[in-house]
């Protein structure tokens, strides 16, 4: 015998089941009302009632999530959003809708997106509430905001690059005229004290420890993007087969070389001392990288960056590139040390077994050049270096600095007027040209040396670039060379301003330009250069 329902117990079901259909109603009338204006939005939208389900979503927000639509249509929120944020939603917003949700509204709320599989992006919520018969709903627009994370994220490593950079070139400025110092100091000395068996050692060892010093100071400005460089035409592919021949005796047997070179490679104006260290020090990297061996793949295309991919780059421009790849199949680096790598000083080798600059110089020149690099790294895949050097073009190359001599040239008597406002540096620099057979004058500034230039017969202006006030080297020898225009030029800094290349422009003819700090016997073919040109 059945059991007899109670007439309480039927209503009960019969209202449950109305409740039931009205509810399904009332979502299809709603799908049917706001559908065209979810599935028309560019960004993820999410409708959610006062419990906190979903109760509407569009394409966007199953392609974002990687849901599909019956999988979160009366599911809680949660389920895409953080719980914590999702739960004050819904206590402090939907409820009662009051302060809590009415002070988000037309803000960018920055979330945590989760997906189907369990991974997360950053998104960005729009909240926009709607009270209706059943309550209060409200329609989240959800932006993923992974590029334009990324974008800041490149845009603050730039700007802290940038700041480090300039930080360095001025302190490499500063000891570059110490260094010059010292080293024009010890040059006279030896010159002196020839005789002196002892004291010349001596002062060997300590000219050595200062070149040292030097090297560090234009790896910093290397960094810094301050460094003269003798750019010219180079095919990249020669250059590199030159250089792979010679590593693959230096990385050892057990790294596999393999050079895979595109043809009609286009050519590039740049410094190919500067472009072959910069690969010998990628190599090396990738060999430390390799302890039991592995292999080192350097690769060579063209390639061409639209405006899309230049837009979240740093002074980069649009245009035709010849792009290097280096490879390697080592350790690899996580992204907290990927960040960091092209700081200068940083290195997560052994105490004493690196400098912790070689990518920094890498970096430095890279970007003086007018180029790009990027780097993709997997831990315990490997890395990839990419170089992007612009094609050459009709521009003329910067003027290059002339290589020391052999032999010292000495002067016969010509004039040689001195601009430099340190004064213990000008005193060395004094002595070694008049030492080398020429007669000195001497200016603390460009109104001191123009005053001279007035009276005195000068037959080769030797003037720092970057000095105090309103006119600097470049520009005095422009006007230098106005009112004389036979006078010779020659210019000078540790510390080359970046309108260096545009400024010699107008006195190409006349200037040549050697850095700081300088040997004696490198001053002096510079000057007889400038002089018998």
């Amino acid at each position: 015998m059945k059991p007899v329902q109670s007439p309480l117990a039927v209503t009960g079901a019969s209202r449950n089941v109305i409740a039931r259909k009205a509810a399904e109603n009332h979502l299809a009338e709603m799908e049917g009302k706001y559908r065209g204006l979810l599935e028309a939005a560019p960004d993820a939208m999410v409708v959610v009632n006062e419990n906190g389900e979903i109760v509407l979503l569009n394409v966007q927000a199953e392609k974002q999530f990687g849901y599909h639509r019956d999988e979160l249509i009366g599911q809680k929120v949660t389920n895409i959003i953080p719980k914590g944020f999702a739960e004050r939603l819904v206590a402090d917003g939907l409820r009662t809708a009051g302060e809590a949700l009415a002070q988000q509204i037309g803000m960018g709320i920055e979330l945590i997106g989760r997906c189907k599989d369990g991974s997360e992006f950053p998104i960005e919520l729009m909240l926009s509430p709607h009270k209706s018969a059943e309550g209060i709903l409200v329609t989240a627009a959800i932006r993923d905001i992974t590029t334009r994370k990324s974008a800041e994220a490149q845009l603050r490593q730039a700007q802290k690059m940038e700041v480090i950079g300039q930080l360095t070139g001025g302190m490499a400025h500063d000891f570059n005229n110490l260094l010059g110092i010292i080293i024009g100091n010890l040059d006279i000395l030896r010159d002196l004290r020839k005789d002196d068996k002892e004291a010349d050692e001596l002062a060997r060892d300590a000219l050595e420890a200062a070149l040292r010093g030097a090297d560090l100071t234009h790896r910093l400005l290397a960094f810094a993007r301050q460094q003269p460089l003798r750019p010219q035409r180079v095919d990249v592919n020669e250059l590199i087969s030159t250089i792979t021949r010679l590593m693959s005796r230096t990385l050892g047997e057990n790294i596999v070389i393999n050079f895979n070179q595109k043809a009609g490679i286009w050519p590039v104006v740049i410094d190919p001392a500067q472009l072959e260290s910069c690969i010998v020090n990628l190599a090396t990297n990738a060999r430390d990288a390799m302890p039991k061996g592995g292999k080192l793949l350097i690769a060579t295309t063209n390639q061409t960056l639209d405006a899309d991919y230049v837009a979240w780059q740093q002074d980069l421009a649009a245009g035709n590139y010849v792009r290097i790849e280096v490879s390697d199949t080592g350790t690899g680096m996580s992204p907290q040390v990927k960040e960091r790598i092209f700081e200068p000083f940083y290195t997560t080798k052994e105490q004493g077994k690196g400098t912790g600059l070689g990518l920094s110089t890498v970096f430095g020149f890279i970007k003086q050049s007018g180029g790009h690099i990027s780097v993709y790294s997997e831990p315990d895949i490997g890395t990839t270096f990419r170089l992007y050097l612009p094609r050459a073009t009709d521009a003329v190359a910067a003027a290059a600095e002339p290589a020391a001599a052999e032999t010292p040239y000495h002067g016969t008597g010509e004039t040689v007027l001195v601009i430099e406002d340190n004064e213990a540096l000008r005193l060395v620099v004094m002595r070694q040209i008049k030492s080398l057979g020429y007669y000195v004058l001497e200016a603390d500034g460009p109104a001191a040396a123009l005053t001279i230039l007035e009276t005195e017969k000068v037959d080769l202006l030797f003037t720092d670039i970057v000095m105090p006030g309103d006119i600097d080297g470049i520009t005095l020898a422009q006007r230098a060379v106005i009112r004389r225009p036979n006078l010779k030029i020659v210019l000078t800094s540790g510390f080359p301003d970046p309108r260096i290349v545009s400024g010699f422009g107008a006195i190409a003819s006349s200037a040549l330009l050697i850095s700081k700090p300088y040997r004696k016997d490198k001053l002096a073919a510079v000057l007889r250069q400038a002089l018998d040109q």
